[in-house]
């Protein structure tokens, strides 16, 4: 069968729960599963280089089989001919030569090429997913804002021109459904970046800090967006968001609320543990629905 030769266009940066597409291509899979290509999803897939947000849970309605549900939905690229998934994918979304592609993977009967198909994604937890997502941002932001001071060099900067220890120091990411929890390494790398273990003294006073600045940011609103270059699958997509401190600009490929109007609070914890070449420490972020 012949392989898409352009990306997926993709139409959940913009909200959408549900699209119609065509039916490009259909792998088969181990287990009895298989990939099915379309040109258009409004279906979010799990990112392979950095997989913090689950993917949307949901269906596939085609005239020959009817309606399934999509079991898992991947990252896919297409090179040489071949079409790799998930982590078998070598290359980062948006790699020259590549063509990055939505796999939705289904289980039994597959869709025939050329038909037309539809996506149905679950809203609510794509509701769900989006405020965690924007929650993890805006937590980020906040925890960057209240380690500013522990800072004893000039490191690069956050979107809202704090010292970005979030984007020095993260090591995983995760985002659920009203929530997120990212894990964060400080060692000798850190340490020499200028940053100050002092600073994390006191892990209570930090999150009073964060649950203070995110309770004002709430409180003051503002609209919430991805923008983006086009609607490729690869294309480049920025997290936008008006806060009373400023616009961020911050690079990102998942689903967001539209409005900080949707989310009624966002409470932060901070956790630490000793692990080798340092110390870690964990933020959990809680959202609580408008």
């Amino acid at each position: 069968m012949t392989l898409p030769t352009t990306d997926t266009t993709v139409t959940y940066p913009d909200g959408a729960t549900t699209s119609a597409g065509t039916v490009l291509h259909v792998e088969a899979l181990p287990g009895g599963r298989s990939a099915v290509l379309l040109d258009t999803t409004a279906f979010h897939p799990v990112d392979t280089a950095w997989p913090d947000q689950p993917a949307d849970r949901g269906t596939l309605t085609t005239p020959s089989t009817g309606t399934q549900a999509v079991v898992e939905a991947v990252t896919g690229g297409i090179a040489d001919g071949r079409l790799l998934l998930g982590a078998d994918l070598p290359v980062r979304t948006g790699t020259d030569g590549w063509v990055f592609v939505v796999a939705h993977i289904l289980e039994g009967d597959v869709p025939t090429v050329g038909e037309e198909a539809r996506i149905d994604v679950d809203p609510d937890l794509r509701r769900e997913l989006s405020a965690g997502h924007t929650a993890c941002h805006l937590a980020a932001l906040a925890l960057d804002a209240a380690l500013a001071p522990a800072w004893t060099k000039e490191p690069p900067v956050d979107a809202l021109g704090n010292p970005a220890f979030d984007a020095l120091a993260i090591q995983r990411s995760r985002i659920e459904p009203l929530g997120s929890i990212d894990t964060y390494r400080i060692g000798k790398s850190l340490r020499r970046k200028g940053f100050s273990p002092d600073g994390l003294a006191d892990l209570a006073a930090v999150a009073d800090a964060v649950n203070a600045r995110l309770a004002q940011w709430l409180d003051g609103g503002g609209a919430v967006s991805v923008e983006r270059s086009d609607s490729a699958l690869s294309a480049r997509r920025t997290w936008v968001c008006e806060l009373d401190d400023g616009r961020t600009d911050i690079p990102c490929g998942g689903t967001h609320v539209r409005d900080l109007a949707e989310i009624g609070a966002i409470t932060c914890s901070l956790t630490r543990s000793q692990v080798d070449g340092g110390v870690e420490v964990v933020m959990r972020t809680v959202v609580t629905p408008a």
